[in-house]
């Protein structure tokens, strides 16, 4: 049996989800829940296939958690991908493609050409990387807080709180430029495929 994983899972679940093991590891071992140099000591096979297990499957279920720090996050810009699509190639004004849904786009652009599609999905799911990986790094903001209080090193705690704060707001910022960019580029290479309208058309 073969076990692949894609770079949109590894980007958008796993990596996010390796944060959050990081995050919950720090505070279980400064609140004494688990003995650090104890599981260090483990396996180092079986200690790999459970951080990569407990981070994917924490990456899937903190998912919505990004979704709420992108709708949480005010935007101050409209990033309509049509509108400057359309500015910069005024001739695709009236192709079917253009009004596609973005998501059912770049599904029929895969299925025209896989390895074209990639780069726009590449894009996207590093967008999503950078969104879902916003939460684990507010709560790390939290964490240096309470650290604060209870900590010794009160200077690095509030530098922490600072750097994790900006950082998940950025994060978030970051999340929808490329997102937008994902959209923007799915159009584009939809425009050179001139037999893609007929998928459209009603």
């Amino acid at each position: 049996m073969t076990i692949a994983v894609g770079v949109f899972e590894l980007f958008t679940y796993a990596i996010p989800g390796s944060l959050y093991v990081a995050l919950f590891t720090f505070i279980a071992a400064r609140a004494h829940w688990i003995d650090l140099a104890a599981v260090l000591r483990s396996p180092s096979f079986l200690l790999v296939i459970a951080v990569v297990l407990l981070s994917y499957l924490l990456g899937y279920l903190a998912y919505p958690l990004g979704l709420l720090a992108h709708k949480i996050l005010p935007e101050r810009r409209n990033h309509a991908a049509i509108e400057e699509f359309l500015r910069r190639n005024p001739s695709a004004k009236d192709r079917p493609f253009v009004q596609a849904d973005p998501f059912l786009l770049l599904a029929a652009i895969q299925l025209q050409d896989v390895e074209v599609g990639a780069d726009a999905s590449r894009v996207r799911a590093t967008g999503l990387m950078l969104r879902n990986c916003a939460p684990p790094a507010f709560l790390g903001a939290v964490a240096a807080i309470v650290e604060l209080f209870v900590g010794r090193s009160p200077v690095f705690a509030i530098t922490c709180a600072v750097l994790f704060t900006v950082a998940s707001i950025g994060l978030v910022v970051q999340g929808r430029r490329l997102t937008y960019w994902a959209r923007l580029r799915t159009l584009e290479i939809a425009f050179w495929i001139p037999e893609i309208d007929d998928k459209f058309r009603p």
